[in-house]
């Protein structure tokens, strides 16, 4: 093979900026850097649902989501002029903000995120089931309703 096939064997693909559907539904996973736990305290929760409230004037707009001690798990559908990347780096700043007020060192997030595009009503339920549940699989509450750092903002739902 030729040294051109490895490079082209060895490139990335990059991340789409947009997907043409309306009004797709992303699942996103977000982590701290180095997995500590610093995202589910009260100030953060408080953060994230400020930034998911004003999301909506933007034409973003965050459905059910799960803060973990080292990472978030949302779904949040977007307008067709924000891309999920800018998105998510704002999330990620907006949250820096607060995580540097409460005198927690940077770095704060590992870079990029786990995104993936819903395709179905039953592959929206099924990630959500597996949502709901993280507080409980990681041994935080005996039951997923226990978890004080989830919860939903706006009603998301699939449509076909």
């Amino acid at each position: 093979m030729t040294a051109e096939g490895d490079k082209a064997r060895k490139a990335r693909l990059r991340r789409l900026e947009r997907i043409f559907v309306p009004a797709s539904i992303y699942f996103v996973t977000a982590t701290a850097s180095n997995r500590r736990s610093i995202l589910a305290v009260p100030e953060m929760h408080r953060a994230f649902l400020e930034f998911a409230k004003l999301g909506e004037g933007r034409g973003a707009f965050v459905g059910a989501y799960v803060l973990m001690p080292d990472h978030i798990h949302l779904f949040v559908a977007l307008d067709s002029d924000v891309t999920l990347a800018a998105w998510v780096k704002s999330l990620k700043n907006s949250l820096s903000k607060t995580l540097r007020n409460l005198n927690v060192p940077s770095p704060h997030w590992q870079k990029g995120f786990f995104d993936h595009v819903l395709r179905s009503a039953d592959s929206c339920s099924q990630k959500w089931e597996y949502v709901r549940d993280n507080p409980v699989r990681a041994g935080l509450v005996i039951d997923w309703r226990e978890w004080p750092f989830s919860g939903q903002v706006h009603p998301l739902e699939y449509h076909d």
